[in-house]
């Protein structure tokens, strides 16, 4: 949900704009996964993979668990994404937070799955790897 800023002077306007439009990317950015999860987790599943980032016996587990993750994140309200997120909340300025949310998802709980081998590189390095494949998929403006 926006918060709610009291107008009245040029600072609550603005920083009610900026909430606002925070908000807004965030729905857009969870719509649009949620109308592209199958593709979207296939494909951050094998960049993932490709880039040497995690190491896997079985892709499609990998792929099946990002999808779950995604499907979480659709469905989750904003205070269980930022509890979520909260360790990296730093980690980068600015962040996706779809980006964000997925990265932790595989630093915390992924990199335990029965799966996986090892998940290798920083946290940043896989929180771009994710970015890019979802700047992909997301409509220009």
């Amino acid at each position: 949900m926006a918060k709610l800023f009291y107008t009245g002077n040029r600072e609550a306007k603005l920083l009610s704009k900026i909430e606002s439009s925070k908000e807004r990317e965030r729905i857009k950015i969870i719509g649009t996964i949620r109308d592209n999860i199958d593709a979207f987790s296939n494909k951050i599943s094998m960049k993932l993979i490709e880039t040497g980032l995690i190491e896997t016996v079985s892709k499609s587990s990998i792929e099946n668990q990002i999808a779950r993750c995604l499907d979480t994140l659709c469905k989750a309200d904003d205070f269980d994404i930022d509890f979520a997120v909260a360790p990296f909340r730093t980690l980068i300025s600015n962040p996706n937070i779809a980006s964000l949310y997925l990265m932790t998802f595989i630093v915390e709980k992924l990199i335990n799955h029965r799966d996986v081998i090892d998940v290798y590189g920083s946290d940043e390095d896989i929180y771009y790897c994710i970015q890019k494949e979802l700047s992909d998929l997301l409509p220009k403006s």
